[in-house]
């Protein structure tokens, strides 16, 4: 992780100095796969100076809801026998859309949304596909869906940038030492509670 990070925002820069236009298409592509991380390095990159704003945003944006209607025409079209084949290779079990299922029931809306402002607490593929299988109205599903990212890649972006302003500022190297170690133990905390929050709603 330590070097893949670095690796790939070098090729994003790279990338970008050549192809201006195509790079946005990349960087759609690479959140639809994995939204989070290139989030927070598009949001140093941001700071450094590589990129503006709203064209970055609204790759990300495009390219994690592309994602959202991918795992959502999984669950509608594929539903059970996708599970059976892949489930596992996506933590998606049957089990997890049972629960899942309940908790559309009791609390549809409120679900969609807080799975994209948290990255769906360590559930968001089972959340996604679980919609899909039964049958939220995909204007509704989308509308929900869109509303949460707009916040959640804001944040992401936002975090990043923070950050890494904190860290340029910053002009000795105990200041930076500091920053870091923050950082760390803001992202640990963070895995700790989706991870607490994850296991109770498993338990639900």
């Amino acid at each position: 992780m330590n070097q893949t990070l670095p690796n790939i925002a070098t090729w994003i820069i790279h990338f970008g100095t050549i192809h201006n236009y195509l790079i946005y298409v990349a960087i759609a592509v690479i959140a639809c796969i994995e939204g989070p991380w290139i989030s927070l390095i598009l949001g140093v990159l941001l700071r450094l100076g590589f990129f503006f704003f709203w064209p970055i945003y609204i790759s990300l944006m495009i390219g994690d809801v592309i994602g959202d209607v991918i795992w959502y025409y999984v669950g509608r079209r594929y539903g059970h026998s996708f599970i059976a084949r892949h489930g596992k290779r996506f933590n998606i079990t049957e089990v997890g859309v049972e629960r899942m299922t309940h908790l559309f029931h009791k609390h549809k809306h409120i679900v969609l949304f807080l799975s994209k402002i948290s990255n769906g607490l360590g559930l968001a593929l089972v959340t996604l596909t679980t919609a899909g299988m039964i049958k939220i109205p995909f204007g509704r599903y989308m509308l929900i869906n869109i509303a949460g990212q707009l916040i959640w890649t804001g944040f992401l972006i936002g975090t990043g940038f923070f950050f890494s302003d904190l860290y340029i500022t910053v002009d000795n190297i105990l200041g930076k030492i500091s920053i870091i170690a923050i950082f760390i133990v803001l992202v640990f905390l963070g895995y700790r509670y989706f991870k607490t929050l994850k296991a109770k709603a498993q338990n639900i």
